[in-house]
């Protein structure tokens, strides 16, 4: 049976602290639980977000019998369940390992693998990505060097639509065909192409070489290693690849910076069996959302806090997509829910100085062009990527910016105003084109058409 670490108190912690020591390392998993204000906090790596029938009833039991019965969807495909007693780690640990969703005690907390959920679904794409993932989650869970690697560091796969090498990954896969892929090291331009087949293995050498490249410099992923040793680290991947044979050619490819997820709804094409794209409000799933889901078909859970039910029989899909409806969850475009995320705010995290998720229910209201976060706190736990309109809880009230990338214009502060702070918040959303449609209906049909 895997041993469980109790859970850990909360404590104050650089970014730059270092990755490659594991007491430094307080991010939760499986195993290692975290003290949050609402109870013990369980965070299970979900490579891919991909879950059979069988895990996702595992998933929903263990959070009704051991949580509050909730499920929370993150920014990275994962699941966390809440409100567990400090002492559950054994029985959470036995039940999970029984379910194949810790093929690695050592690992866990660095399986953190996003990939495009439409990926082999939609014909959208220009490579099926799910050899790769299983391939690499494979190297990872065997490899005695990627213990050292924070739980923070990701890695993406990308079938060629762009949408999750948008998230600011560490380590991206582009597929570009049966024969060759691309490896982009960090956020810049660079890519490496590399024989899709070694593609997993490329990733795996990179993840080696960022770790040596980070020792002493306190950096958790690669955005946090200094200017001089980033920009120098594809060299060295390149490098390492041909010592060991891999043959691999540098080039320029822009990283995208607007992440689209699939459209809500049924996924284009499909002939003898049917996907559907639902989005969850706030990423809280109820037991019975979760059962109604977890009984529908195979499970893609998305980084934008979503799922992809796989595998349903087409003549099932429409009167599915109305019970997932009728139970709360988003199912087409219009939802006032689109577009909508919160970090868990007050009461579950101490550090929170609102209840974000009610006040982001309070104001919710006719989907804007552009999605919105709201943050408890600085720390943003979380947020998107790309462009969006990020509201923080501040001593001083709300702080409503524009973030675009790395920048954030356009920013007001709303005091103690619930009314005003909802206006504000619609006007930011759609301020910046005023006839301009929702992501939703703007995503081409070719990608199935946004914690």
């Amino acid at each position: 049976m895997l041993a469980a670490m109790p859970a850990s108190p909360r404590s104050p912690r650089s970014p730059r602290d270092a990755c490659a020591r594991s007491s430094g390392d307080a991010c939760p998993g499986a195993l290692r639980l975290h003290e949050a204000d609402d109870g013990a906090l369980a965070r299970i790596r979900i490579p891919g977000g991909v879950l059979t029938p069988p895990q996702a009833e595992v998933l929903g039991g263990a959070a009704e019998r051991l949580g509050d019965g909730e499920l929370h969807l993150t920014s990275r495909g994962n699941v966390q369940m809440r409100g567990l007693a400090p002492d559950c780690g054994t029985e959470l640990a036995s039940l999970l390992d029984g379910a194949g969703l810790l093929p690695s005690a050592r690992h866990e907390r660095v399986r953190n693998v996003v990939a495009s959920p439409l990926s082999g679904l939609d014909g959208a794409g220009a490579a099926d990505v799910r050899p790769w993932l299983t391939a690499l989650d494979g190297l990872l869970c065997a490899s005695d060097g990627a213990t050292a690697l924070s739980g923070r560091f990701l890695f993406a796969l990308d079938d060629g639509r762009g949408d999750v090498d948008a998230l600011g990954a560490d380590l991206t896969l582009l597929g570009l065909g049966a024969s060759e892929g691309l490896l982009r090291v960090g956020h810049g331009d660079t890519v490496l192409r590399v024989p899709a087949p070694d593609a997993p293995r490329a990733a795996l050498t990179a993840a080696d070489a960022f770790l040596d490249s980070a020792r002493g410099t306190g950096a958790w992923r690669v955005k946090d290693l200094p200017d001089d040793t980033a920009a120098a680290l594809p060299a060295e991947v390149v490098r390492r690849l041909r010592e060991a044979g891999v043959p691999v050619a540098p080039e320029r490819r822009p990283r995208p910076l607007e992440a689209l997820p699939p459209a809500h709804g049924r996924v284009p094409g499909g002939l003898r069996e049917t996907a559907l794209s639902v989005g969850v409000p706030l990423g809280r799933l109820a037991p019975e959302q979760w059962r109604l889901l977890s009984g529908a078909g195979g499970l893609r859970l998305t980084p934008w806090r979503g799922a992809v039910v796989t595998g349903i029989a087409p003549g099932r899909a429409d009167g599915l997509l109305e019970e997932l409806s009728a139970a709360g969850l988003i199912t087409g475009p219009g939802s006032p829910w689109t577009g909508v995320g919160a970090c868990i705010g007050q009461p579950g995290c101490a550090k929170s100085l609102a209840d974000v998720r009610a006040e982001a229910g309070a104001a919710v209201g006719p989907p804007g062009r552009l999605p919105v976060y709201w943050s408890g706190c600085e720390r943003r736990c979380g947020h998107p990527h790309g462009e969006w309109i990020d509201v923080v809880a501040t001593p001083d009230g709300h702080r409503i910016s524009h973030v675009r990338g790395e920048s954030a214009t356009g920013t007001t502060t709303v005091r103690d105003d619930p009314a005003a702070l909802a206006a504000a918040v619609a006007e930011a959303r759609g301020a910046h084109s005023q006839d301009a449609p929702t992501r939703d209906a703007r995503a081409p049909d070719t990608r199935g058409s946004r914690s």
